[in-house]
C-alpha cells in the first residue's frame, strides 16, 4: 500500500459544490475572512442589500493557537450578527474562511460552540469563489502567507485541488513574509560580502529601526518580529524593484517561478489544461493578496510562469475582498447562489469597509 496519500489537500462539502433548493427564509448569510494578521466578517441582508461588518484578531490557528483563533472568529462573527440587529439563529448559512494547515480542528470547536450549520473550510476555498464566482478556475493568494487553491466546476465530479499553504516555515512562497524574509537574507548577504551589493540593506534597517542589519537579524530572534511585521516589508522590497535593483527583482522573479508553479499544478490536477471539452475556452486565475500590490514587478512574471503552462488562463488582480467569496458561498449553500453576484457585492463590501 502507498504510504503517501495523493487525495486531494482539501475536501469540499457537498453543500457547496451541488445546487441547493431555495429556502424562503434565507434572507440573511455570514461570511468570514479569518487569517494570520487580522478577522472580518460580514452579515449580508440579500433582500436590503445591506452589509454588517465585524473585526477580530488573527485566526489561524498555526500562529495562535486554537483557543485564541475560535475567539478571534467568534468574536467577529457577533460583532456582524449584533450590528444586522439579528440572531445568529436568523442565518441562512454561515461559511467562515480560516488560514491554516488544520482547519477540521478549529471547524470543531466552532461547531461545538454555535451550530453545526456553520460552515468552515479553508481561507483558499473562499479565495476560489472571490476569484470565479464559484465557477471553474484558480485563485493564488499571496497575502502574509500563500496558497493555491482551484476547482474544476460544480456538481457531484467537481474536482478541487491545492498546492502550496505549508506555512512559513515549510512554504509560503511568494507571499509577503517570504519576501520580507528573503530581503533580510539578502541583505545579510551584502553585509558579509557573500552576495551583491543591494538597496535592500539600507531600506532593511531604515524601515525596523534598527542601527544595522545585523541588528535587524538580532531582532528577528530576539523581539521576536510577528509575521504581520516581516511581511509589512514587502512593500519595500517592491519599491526597491521598482528602482531596478537587480537583487529585489530577482526576489519578485524567483517568487513568482514558486507560485507559478504552484499554479500550474493545480490547472493539471483539476483538467483545465487540456484542449477538448469540457474544459473552457478561457478561465480566471485571480490574484488575491497584499503581495500583489507590488504591481508589474511581481504580477507579469508571475503571468508569463502560468502562461507557460495553460496559456488560455486569465491571469488577474481580483477587486472583490476575500471575505466576498464566503458570502458568496454562504448564498449558494442555502440555494440562494443566484441572489447576488460578486459585480454587485464588491462595492457593498468596499462601502461597509470605509464605513
Amino acid at each position: 500500500m502507498p504510504l503517501v496519500n495523493r487525495e486531494p489537500l482539501v475536501q469540499l462539502p457537498s453543500v457547496l459544490t451541488r445546487e441547493q433548493p431555495p429556502r424562503a427564509d434565507a434572507r440573511y448569510v455570514m461570511g468570514v475572512d479569518g487569517g494570520a494578521t487580522k478577522t472580518l466578517a460580514a452579515v449580508l441582508d440579500m433582500r436590503e442589500r445591506r452589509l454588517f461588518v465585524g473585526h477580530g484578531g488573527p485566526s489561524n490557528q498555526d500562529a495562535v493557537g486554537a483557543a485564541a483563533a475560535v475567539q478571534a472568529l467568534l468574536g467577529a462573527a457577533d460583532q456582524a450578527i449584533d450590528a444586522a440587529g439579528i440572531h445568529a439563529d436568523q442565518l441562512g448559512a454561515a461559511v467562515l474562511a480560516i488560514a491554516g494547515t488544520d482547519t477540521e480542528d478549529l471547524a470543531h470547536n466552532v461547531r461545538a460552540a454555535r451550530t453545526d450549520a456553520w460552515i468552515v473550510v479553508n481561507d483558499v476555498v473562499a479565495a476560489w469563489a472571490t476569484a470565479t464566482g464559484g465557477g471553474p478556475g484558480v485563485a493564488a493568494i499571496a497575502g502574509t502567507g500563500s496558497n493555491v487553491f482551484g476547482v474544476n466546476g460544480q456538481g457531484a465530479d467537481a474536482r478541487a485541488w491545492r498546492a502550496g499553504g505549508w506555512g512559513h516555515l515549510l512554504g509560503d512562497e511568494g507571499s509577503g513574509y517570504w519576501l520580507g524574509v528573503e530581503s533580510i537574507k539578502a541583505a545579510l548577504r551584502d553585509r558579509e560580502a557573500s552576495g551583491p551589493p543591494t538597496a535592500l540593506s539600507d531600506a532593511v534597517v531604515a524601515f525596523f529601526g534598527e542601527p544595522s542589519v545585523e541588528a535587524v537579524a538580532a531582532s528577528v530572534y530576539s523581539t521576536p518580529l510577528t509575521k504581520g511585521q516581516i511581511a509589512a516589508f514587502a512593500i519595500e522590497t517592491a519599491a526597491c524593484a521598482e528602482r531596478g535593483d537587480a537583487v529585489a527583482l530577482a526576489l519578485f522573479l524567483r517568487g513568482a517561478q514558486e507560485l507559478g508553479g504552484q499554479v500550474a499544478a493545480v490547472i493539471r490536477e483539476i483538467g483545465l489544461a487540456g484542449d477538448s471539452p469540457p474544459v473552457p475556452a478561457e478561465f480566471p486565475v485571480g490574484l488575491i493578496g497584499s503581495a500583489f500590490k507590488a504591481g508589474a514587478v511581481f504580477v507579469e512574471p508571475l503571468t508569463r510562469a502560468i502562461h507557460e503552462h495553460a496559456p488560455r488562463a486569465r491571469v488577474a488582480p481580483v477587486a472583490m475582498a476575500p471575505v466576498g467569496g464566503s458570502l458568496l458561498l454562504a448564498a449558494r449553500a442555502c440555494g440562494s447562489g443566484d441572489a447576488i453576484d460578486a459585480a454587485e457585492l464588491t462595492p457593498l463590501i468596499d462601502r461597509a469597509l470605509r464605513g
